[in-house]
């Protein structure tokens, strides 16, 4: 077995005198070199750690895990809504551009078509058959009054009165429906459903566009979406309403997980989920990508064991951690979890309360490899 070749450790030889004169042993190493043991085993005294500049420390016990992947930023579903032409026509005015922002119920365009023309004629003249029916209705109740007129005909024109009233209503559903009053009789006004800002313009001044054709998508861009996908296993652990980190260049953020689903994606045979993150801000933006870290729930998630990714070297086909003995280091096989950032949490192989390598690791994986060459040689 062979030591670490900058540590220069020197043998130590202990004799044994015996009365009856046999040859002393060694209980020690016979040369520097040989520092490692079959079993996996590196003897470091304290200065030889220190010398290789191996660092110490005990995993982290306890919080909750967590699952770092990668994410996108995306409008929110239920504050996002596509603005389409209820008729066709020419546009003729648009209000708003990209970016710009806009309440409910305001003007962003102004489409001019025979339809048009048509809802409006249909308003008016409702309005004027209800004018007549009415004044008709009040001129049958002084008739009657006066006991001039039956009463047959006061009905026939309270009826006549009622009937004119819902024609008229109808009409300026109709209208409404399309996008309601937008200044000429030929003209709808496309107004917004709600108070957002525009993200997407689909036409252009004086495009002729069809009937339910996307002119304009809303927002509102103070609460935004996180698209997460999960594996399978991982799925289980996720419930609406645990935490999430969002990092993403110099910016942190606090989201919250809104919706699992229950099934997989038939194309990517993972879970998907979606999380809500503020934006009163306006820091994040739609399509960005950032990555996000999940606490996990579930059975032992509030005792893991996490260590430093740094600490965990990987020989002959498996993962281990060195972890420290009286005499050195001993390589402990390991199954890990899920990591989060610079941490990976330790499944089994570790109890928690063990000193293990954390820096340089990495040179006591080498002086294995090493003791084994010689071993071979």
């Amino acid at each position: 077995m062979r030591s670490l070749s900058t540590l220069h450790a020197l043998p130590l030889l202990f004799l044994l005198a015996a009365c009856n004169g046999d040859t002393p042993k060694s209980d020690a190493p016979a040369s520097a070199e040989e520092h490692h043991e079959d079993d996996g085993k590196i003897l470091l005294n304290a200065d030889q750690i220190a010398a290789a500049g191996i660092q110490i420390a005990r995993p982290t016990v306890g919080g909750a895990g967590t699952i770092e992947l990668p994410a996108t930023i995306d409008g929110d579903p239920q504050a996002t809504q596509v603005v389409s032409a209820a008729i066709g026509g020419r546009v003729v005015a648009l209000m708003r551009n990209l970016g710009q922002s806009t309440g409910r119920g305001d003007t962003i365009a102004i489409i001019e078509s025979r339809e048009a023309a048509s809802l409006n004629a249909e308003v008016q003249a409702a309005g004027a058959r209800l004018a007549l029916a009415q004044s008709n209705l009040a001129r049958e109740q002084r008739l009657f009054a006066q006991r001039v007129s039956a009463e047959q005909d006061l009905i026939t024109a309270r009826t006549s009165a009622t009937e004119a009233r819902i024609a008229l209503q109808l009409a300026q559903q109709q209208r409404s429906a399309a996008g309601g009053g937008g200044g000429a009789l030929n003209r709808i006004a496309i107004r917004a459903p709600l108070s957002g800002q525009v993200i997407s313009r689909s036409v252009v001044l004086g495009q002729t566009v069809a009937a339910d054709a996307e002119l304009f998508r809303i927002a509102n861009l103070g609460s935004l979406s996180l698209a997460l996908n999960f594996q399978p296993a991982d799925a289980g652990r996720i419930r609406a309403g645990a935490p999430v980190q969002v990092q993403a260049a110099g910016r942190t953020g606090a989201a919250r997980i809104s919706f699992v689903s229950p099934a997989l994606d038939p194309a990517t045979r993972l879970i998907p989920a979606i999380a809500t993150i503020d934006n009163r801000a306006g820091q994040w933006r739609v399509g960005e990508p950032v990555t996000a870290s999940v606490s996990l729930s579930g059975p032992g998630t509030d005792k893991a064991i996490r260590v430093p990714s740094t600490a965990v070297q990987s020989h002959e086909g498996k993962t281990v951690i060195f972890v420290r003995t009286p005499t050195g280091f001993i390589a402990t096989p390991v199954t890990l979890g899920d990591s989060a950032g610079d941490q990976v949490v330790v499944r089994s192989g570790l109890t928690g309360s063990e000193q293990i390598a954390t820096i340089n690791s990495f040179t006591l994986k080498a002086e294995l490899g090493k003791g084994e060459a010689s071993h071979e040689d």
